[in-house]
């Protein structure tokens, strides 16, 4: 017997944790089990032939708001040409519509609801005996209509359902990255815990209430393995990590105190539940080590009381400038437009009061209406107008209209390339001060961009420098300092813009400074094994305002990722002929 989980991800970086874990809890039947990842960019066809050559007996799909389209399209082929397969879906966006999906998907033979790994290891059960025995049952093995958790189609086509599964324990599941050499170049999920405390009404996980720990000395084990291993980024995928103090806490002092300078852990958590005890260790841990997305969603109170979240604003605010003081750790703040109670004004009061947070990134979402989560079955009471596709995006509500929507649309494009792309922060400092709030500043660069045709086109880095210059006007020439700080913080630009002016460091005087630095090593620590030319390749010299500056390239922050800088007191005299030989 052949048994093929497939997962289809947003991006190859991806990996999928879910078939990880059910072939791993399957025991004996992983041994019978493939795993094949796609992603959502490959053409289905491409697909289609892959799985045609794996000729499975029984395929099981992972199925999330990014690739269930793409999934669909698959199963409504793969019967045609592997008409014996069957084909099983589990995942969020099938657990609670499962009926639905069979009814609109004739070739589908059931769904996997809810938590799957004990659901897998039973269905993998009974198709070994079957397949292999040609017996509904042996040797004490399941049935379907045995097995809680899913909904199937039986032998005279009627639907089936057996009712959900209890949860399992979560330390019960086999680690799944043994093989970490398959996982090379790609992001590595990790989960502790299960399930979140709160309802937020937007979110499936309110559903499910059952929050579950993995045993700290396990987590501890399989954190110093990927510490050991060097691997470049894992992410928690635990609802709110910090729900349980005791337990953030140990997996934090853990990491610092085992880290290698290397792995990077991103982490969801509450703001307003960080305490005290946990705030100092978040400030004493290596920069980069670890980094905080932090849900905000909204700062209108009556938002957030319709949306049955708990959030202290004010203590979300003291939190995140504690955290931001030490400049140690990356802060990603989110926000949601579309939300009950939210119009365009509040959104924007809602923007700038969380753009005085100073995140690293702040990222402007659009309510996703998800089946089975009970801000959908108040859609008619809020007037909640949707798209039928995944994600099933929010196109207007009673306190929002789609005009509104399309705005924040190209609002949050601007905020994408001139705030969380970390490449134009001094500039936006400084061009803050020219409006009365932040949103006001992007609102107007979204309307510029608008006029003059510039969305829908694939802008060069430095031509986002030049549009921004453009969008200036008569002052660009005031801001030319801030724009060559930033350009340069970034990238070790060859060919100087034309919006940058003249050069102004001149060719002699740079060959005299790296002619002396190669002698006398004054600037450049670590650069001992480069001469002179080598050192001009990695490094830049550029006035901005009064100041001279030498850009580092090979130093480089690990948090904004701009290059280190020092002020140059001084370059030899170019015309020193001592020091042209």
């Amino acid at each position: 017997m052949k048994i093929l989980l497939a997962a289809v991800n947003a991006k190859y970086i991806h990996s999928n944790l879910a078939v990880y874990s059910l072939r791993a809890y399957a025991g004996k039947y992983g041994q019978e089990t493939d795993i094949a990842e796609y992603t959502v960019n490959q053409p289905v066809d491409e697909i289609l032939m892959d799985l045609y050559g794996h000729a499975p007996d029984v395929l099981c799909f992972s199925c999330y708001l990014w690739n269930i389209t793409y999934v669909k399209q698959l199963v409504r082929e793969l019967p045609k040409i592997l008409p014996e397969t069957k084909i099983w879906l589990g995942g969020p966006e099938v657990s609670y519509s499962a009926r639905r999906m069979l009814e609109q998907n004739p070739g589908v033979s059931g769904v996997m609801c809810g938590e799957g790994e004990e659901t897998f290891r039973e269905i993998a059960e009974y198709y070994h005996n079957r397949l292999l025995q040609g017996k509904e049952k042996s040797d004490g093995g399941p049935s379907l209509a045995a097995i809680r958790g899913i909904v199937y189609r039986d032998a005279e086509g009627t639907i089936v359902e057996t009712g959900m599964r209890p949860v399992l324990d979560l330390s019960s599941i086999p680690f799944v990255y043994s093989r970490i050499e398959d996982f090379r170049n790609r992001i590595i999920y990790y989960e502790s815990s299960r399930g979140c405390p709160f309802s937020c009404s937007y979110c499936l996980s309110s559903v499910d209430k059952c929050l579950r720990f993995r045993d700290l000395e396990l987590v501890k084990k399989e954190l110093q393995f990927f510490i050991d291993h060097e691997v470049p980024q894992v992410k928690f995928v635990d609802r709110t990590f910090n729900c349980r103090h005791d337990h953030a806490l140990e997996v934090w002092r853990y990491i610092r105190d085992h880290d290698r300078g290397i792995t990077n852990f991103h982490f969801e958590i509450a703001a307003d539940l960080l305490n005290e005890e946990e705030i100092r260790l978040i400030r004493s841990m290596r920069p980069g080590l670890i980094q905080l997305e932090i849900g905000v969603q909204s700062a209108n109170g009556q938002t957030i009381q319709a949306i049955n979240r708990k959030m202290d604003l004010e203590k979300v605010e003291r939190t995140v400038k504690a955290v931001r003081e030490k400049r140690n750790v990356h802060q990603h703040l989110d926000l949601i437009a579309g939300l009950p109670y939210e119009d365009f004004e509040s959104f924007a009061r809602s923007f700038n009061r969380v753009y005085a947070m100073k995140p690293d990134q702040l990222q402007l979402g659009f309510l996703k209406v998800l089946k089975g989560s009970p801000m959908h079955e108040k859609a008619g009471e809020y007037g909640l107008v949707c798209q039928e596709r995944p994600p099933y995006e929010v196109l207007s509500t009673r306190w929002m209209s789609y005009r509104d929507i399309v705005r924040l649309k190209k609002i949050e494009e601007t905020v994408e390339v001139y705030y969380n792309s970390g490449q134009f922060q001094n500039t936006m400092r400084h061009l803050e001060k020219e409006f009365s709030a932040p949103f006001e500043m992007y609102s107007a660069i979204a309307d510029y961009y608008e006029e003059n045709g510039l969305f829908k086109i694939s802008h060069s880095r430095i031509a986002r420098y030049e549009i921004l210059s453009r969008f200036l006007g008569d002052k660009a020439a005031l801001y030319r300092e801030w724009l060559t700080l930033d350009l340069y913080l970034r990238d070790n630009v060859k060919n100087r813009p034309d919006f940058l002016g003249a050069e102004s460091v001149s060719s002699d005087e740079a060959a005299a400074f790296y002619r002396n630095e190669e002698k006398e090593r004054n600037y450049l620590s670590g650069y001992e094994e480069c001469d002179r030319r080598q050192m001009r390749k990695m490094t830049h010299l550029e006035r901005v305002g009064e100041k001279l500056l030498l850009f580092d390239y090979r130093k480089r922050d690990p948090l904004t990722g701009n290059a280190s800088v020092l002020e140059i007191t001084e370059i030899p005299e170019k015309n020193d002929e001592k020091r042209r030989q």
